[in-house]
């Protein structure tokens, strides 16, 4: 793979050497994790470096509702192709059904996942959008470190490609810390940083710049849908970010630097000691 260089000669990508095969049945293994980094991994050290850590070294499994996990994968595999969806079900049969059986029906939260489904399937623009390569692999090296992403829809015809995204509310409105106000889902859960991160994978594994888009749908009722483009100056904030805090977070990957605790998830509070007294005035505020 050769440097290329982007935004203000800026060179973001060099000469990479692993020789770790990623592909799609090691693709969310430890194996990949320990030889890749990936927007799921840096956005959890960017929460606590303790806990992500610990998590990766299996020295802590942090609790955690498989629902949400399983809802999102339900309306992916539907959409990757029918095949997958089967495959899925197959697997899932006893989380997804009443009682765990399917001549039970459907769990509330799985009719729900119908219901965003059929929302997409009846909108014309979704259907002659959502075309091309489904769940691709794209790798490549960020700031003198290995990367790897997996894509929901690659178009390379027409240079665009596109991320399913599940959400309560599209419209709720998330405190941000780093922006000290208010902002959107998106934003909050950092998926601009994800796009910027594909669109430059997908720049260095295929040669192609494409445009990518976040295409939403809410777990309402009624469920609303949207597709939302990403303003270029967000993706160029989100990879400087990733140059400015990488060296450090690879050296606590790497055992080289011990991880700062966050000091309030579920880890940091399991880990806490009582020994200073704080005034009420000084009660740090999340």
């Amino acid at each position: 793979m050769t440097a290329i260089q982007v935004k203000d000669n800026k060179k973001i990508c060099s000469q990479t050497s692993t020789t770790f095969q990623l592909n799609d049945e090691n693709y969310y293994s430890d194996q990949a994790n320990w030889h890749f980094q990936s927007k799921s991994l840096f956005w959890n050290f960017m929460q606590c470096e303790a806990a992500t850590l610990a998590q990766l070294k299996h020295e802590y499994q942090p609790f955690s509702n498989p629902t949400p996990l399983l809802f999102g994968n339900y309306l992916h595999s539907y959409f990757e192709s029918k095949k997958a969806h089967e495959r899925f079900i197959e697997a899932n049969e006893t989380s997804l059904y009443k009682y765990g059986k399917k001549e039970k029906g459907l769990k509330s939260d799985f009719k729900q996942a119908q219901k965003c489904i059929q929302t997409l399937e009846d909108e014309k623009r979704f259907r002659l959008l959502y075309q091309g390569q489904k769940e691709v692999i794209v790798k490549g090296n960020l700031f003198g470190v290995d990367w790897m992403g997996k894509i929901d829809c690659l178009d390379l015809k027409n240079k665009w490609f596109f991320d399913l995204k599940t959400v309560d509310d599209i419209h709720k409105k998330h405190w941000s810390k780093e922006e000290n106000g208010y902002t959107n889902f998106a934003v909050s859960r950092g998926y601009d940083m994800q796009m910027a991160i594909y669109k430059e994978l997908i720049k260095q594994t295929f040669g192609v710049e494409c445009t990518p888009f976040i295409i939403a749908v809410s777990k309402q009722k009624v469920p609303d849908k949207a597709i939302l483009s990403i303003p270029e100056w967000r993706m160029e904030n989100r990879l400087d970010q990733i140059e400015e805090l990488q060296p450090h977070i690879q050296r606590v990957k790497n055992g080289e630097e011990e991880p700062s605790y966050c000091g309030h998830c579920d880890y940091c509070r399991s880990h806490k000691i009582m020994n200073e007294i704080t005034s009420i005035d000084d009660i740090e505020l999340y």
